[in-house]
């Protein structure tokens, strides 16, 4: 049972929980299919991580209720304001993730939702941006692009559904956001103070854009063209660089942020499959089985190092940022 205590401290940043595991989802549906097996494990684990969105859900609509003003606390905070716009994402990959089912009407409906809130929380997070005076040098992270990412993922199956206009507008805006925020990014990351330990994870968040603009793209303009090996190989080589600092990102303190480290590898796997599925080439064959390996085990010891700190009272404390 959760205390009050609890509840008040209860982050927004539980839902990147639910993104790491429908990120995996899709990405096992895609190995299902590369393997020639049933949809069983895609199934359980999507079905997994819609439980743990209701109840997650659940209580943040109780802490909504009780500790208002925590909430609002959480939504203009320059930092945690980024993970708001997760819940948009995650309909956004229900929608893929049924359409991989063959359950287009009710995909196109998550679609839908998910399109709305991602249109929201973007001028939203444009007018936070422009307009408040809380925003910092120190506040700039890869969690920004968590906003942005949202836009590129709505053509995947937004092209299925409606006018391919409208995936291009959604591509577009993320598309020029991803390039502006990745400059800005990398200013602060070279030429400011480290990011805090909390925020370390999140530079794994650095190669989701152009993963998964690559995949909208493709669908988009149906060419494997230069443009579309640009993005998947720049995702690729940012890829190798953070695995030669992943002793670095293991020595930190468990935090929720350590899911960061999940939805972009999840991205990244699904794009090798998709570019496998393109060209046949084996190279795409081997490196995407390699990352899958790779993914399952993460997924595996992230669930055993929450539920760990979960069971140690780690988790919902009082922070200081």
């Amino acid at each position: 049972m959760i205390t009050e205590l609890k509840l008040r401290n209860f982050p927004i940043s539980f839902y990147a929980i639910i993104l790491g595991l429908a990120g995996f989802t899709v990405a096992w549906q895609k190995a299902e299919s590369f393997f020639g097996i049933g949809n069983t494990v895609s199934s359980i684990i999507g079905i997994t991580g819609l439980i743990l969105f209701l109840v997650i859900s659940a209580i943040y609509i109780i802490k909504w209720i009780k500790f208002p003003q925590e909430v609002k606390a959480e939504f203009h905070n320059p930092v945690k304001i980024n993970f708001f716009p997760i819940i948009a994402k995650i309909f956004l990959l229900g929608s893929i993730i049924l359409v991989g089912l063959g359950f287009h009407q009710v995909a196109q409906n998550l679609w839908i939702i998910g399109v709305i809130l991602q249109l929201g929380f973007t001028f939203i997070l444009m007018y936070f941006w422009m307009n408040s005076d809380k925003f910092e040098l120190k506040h700039i992270s890869p969690a920004l692009f968590i906003p942005i990412v949202g836009n590129i993922l709505i053509p995947i199956v937004g092209v299925e559904f409606y006018s391919a206009e409208i995936s291009w507008f959604f591509f577009s805006v993320g598309f020029f956001l991803w390039i502006i925020f990745m400059i800005i990014v990398f200013y602060r990351i070279i030429f400011a103070h480290p990011l805090p330990e909390k925020l370390v994870p999140t530079f794994f968040i650095l190669m989701a854009p152009p993963a998964i603009g690559f995949i909208s793209y493709v669908k988009l303009t149906g060419d494997f063209d230069v443009f579309a090996r640009m993005m998947y190989y720049f995702s690729l080589f940012l890829f190798f660089v953070l695995l030669t600092q992943i002793v670095r990102f293991f020595k930190i303190r468990f935090f929720l942020s350590w899911w960061a480290y999940s939805f972009p590898l999840d991205a990244l796997v699904i794009a090798t499959f998709f570019a496998y599925h393109q060209t046949g080439m084996e190279f795409f064959k081997f490196i995407g089985l390699f990352m899958f390996a790779l993914l399952n085990i993460l997924i595996v010891f992230l669930i055993f190092k929450t539920a760990k700190a979960i069971s140690k009272g780690h988790i919902c404390i009082e922070e200081n940022d």
